[in-house]
């Protein structure tokens, strides 16, 4: 199945807007990051483990554990904070 990635804030800059990624039948949201944590030294940097990183499944918080539809939109950005 594939999933449409989106970038926002400091992540985007780093890795561009969006793009496809194919993933099997059932992946969830914290699949979805490890593969891209996988795809390239820029990837692995922007999403790595240790850095605070919000997702949003079909514009939606969600937790790493939601299980992703085919054709899903899926957005990771950094938390807001305001001031």
């Amino acid at each position: 199945m594939k999933v449409f990635v989106k970038y926002f804030a400091s992540i985007r800059e780093a890795l561009g807007p969006g793009e496809w990624v194919e993933l099997p039948e059932g992946a969830s949201v914290g699949l979805l990051r490890d593969t891209l944590i996988a795809r390239s030294p820029a990837h692995a940097e922007a999403l790595a483990r240790g850095r605070a990183v919000r997702a949003a499944l079909q514009q939606l918080m969600c937790e790493e554990t939601a299980v992703l539809p085919d054709g899903a939109e899926v957005a990771f950005f950094p938390p807001v904070t305001g001031g």
